[in-house]
């Protein structure tokens, strides 16, 4: 039995809900989701709560139960209040800019790097080493965090790349003479 099942999400006021069978959809004030629930899974919603149980014993209910309520839970504080993550860029001359629908990189190589941003997401640079990327949707805000990483991820000698704002580069010592 899962222990995350069993704990009902909170919906917050606010935030519209409407459960139709296997339908969900979420509203709020930074955005709206429809999602359909797995067919294992039953979902109810009553005094502003969502409660999840298996549907009919299923083998594997309990765990695509609590699957469902962890989705369902970032869903609902993504529409309420959003998702922020922060990229550091470490490096002499790296810089990042907004331009338009595009962020501009400049990560050391010959040519800068022109990243389009996707719908739903705002990306801002309040210094030109930091990128703040925002959105309701918790799982495209780490893809196109990951995907600004890829382009120059943090290497172990000197730490230059970009990386997350807390994540923490083990550093190797360099060969010696």
């Amino acid at each position: 039995m899962s222990k995350i099942a069993r704990n009902p999400v909170q919906v917050p006021s606010g935030v519209e809900c409407k459960v139709d069978g296997q339908s969900l959809a979420l509203k709020g004030a930074k955005g709206s989701f429809d999602y359909t629930i797995n067919p294992l899974v039953k979902v109810t919603f009553d005094d502003n709560q969502l409660v999840f149980e298996p549907q009919n014993n299923a083998k594997n209910g309990w765990a695509m139960a609590g699957t469902m309520r962890s989705i369902t839970a970032n869903m609902v504080t993504g529409v309420s209040d959003g998702f922020e993550k922060k990229l550091e860029l470490v490096g002499v001359g790296y810089r990042a800019k907004v331009q338009g629908n595009q962020l501009n990189l400049m990560l050391g190589f010959s040519h800068p790097i022109n990243h389009d941003i996707p719908d739903g997401i705002t990306i801002e640079t309040p210094k030109p080493t930091e990128v703040i990327v925002r959105g309701s949707d918790k799982q495209r805000v780490g893809q196109v965090c990951a995907e600004i990483r890829a382009y120059r991820p943090p290497e172990p000698y000197k730490g230059k790349g970009v990386k997350y704002a807390d994540e923490r580069i083990i550093r190797k010592e360099a060969k010696k003479k």
